[in-house]
């Protein structure tokens, strides 16, 4: 499980331009399900998927994952658990350009040390789940948007994530490529990830994929609820 008590998030702390994007959150993420962060643009969402994932620190709050508090962990050990446990989907997919699809999938894994023939065939067949071999010397540019989503997809599951974190993954999809996100996502449920996705698309709330529906807004939570 990962818990967030009471955390809050404030950017430019002590200046004109001082935001407060988190409000004094607690949650619990329970492991094996699908939780679904619910709200519009400014809500917190994004901020609160940046915590939960260890990619930020809250400003005030503790967090703990399996029971252990990681808030004041030296950043070198947080690396190490968003490496091994964290895959991201992010909405903008911020794949590189100019290296290949195949290049793109191995790049999280790099700080693993693992050899690089050994990586290599590890991502081909991880895009090959997804369709992609045909499409791994391909250049990130050379791709449809749907394939970019799929490479992006790929590459959050390298590291052999437990949980999956996705960011408005459907924001730059249309109704068909969404659905078929979507159905990937069904896929990897089932698989015994656990997965966290926030977006403000009623095709991500409204499907039948979540267990739990976190409603966000103005960095508060205003409702939580399992769909059970």
């Amino acid at each position: 499980m990962i818990r967030s008590c009471d955390i809050s998030k404030v950017f430019n702390a002590g200046k004109p331009n001082e935001y407060k994007a988190l409000r004094g959150i607690s949650v619990d993420i329970a492991l094996q399900e699908v939780t679904i962060l619910k709200g519009p643009s400014g809500s917190g969402k994004t901020t609160l998927l940046g915590i939960l994932g260890c990619m930020a620190r809250p400003t005030t709050g503790r967090i703990f994952f399996d029971e252990r508090e990681i808030t004041s962990l030296p950043e070198r050990f947080l690396t190490d658990i968003r490496l091994k446990t964290f895959g991201f989907i992010f909405q903008q997919f911020n794949l590189i350009k100019g290296i290949t699809a195949l290049d793109n999938v191995m790049v999280p894994a790099f700080p693993t040390g693992e050899k690089h023939a050994s990586l290599k065939k590890r991502a081909f067949e991880t895009l090959e789940l997804f369709n992609m071999g045909h499409k791994a010397d391909a250049k990130t540019e050379w791709l449809s948007g749907g394939e970019a989503q799929r490479v992006a997809i790929a590459r959050a599951l390298i590291n052999r994530p437990s949980i999956i974190i996705a960011d408005e993954p459907t924001a730059h999809l249309d109704t068909r490529l969404s659905h078929e996100f979507m159905e990937i996502m069904a896929t990897l449920k089932s698989e015994g990830k656990t997965i966290i996705l926030a977006s403000h698309d009623p095709i991500v709330y409204d499907s039948d994929l979540g267990d739990r529906i976190i409603e966000m807004r103005d960095g508060h939570v205003i409702e939580d609820g399992n769909l059970a």
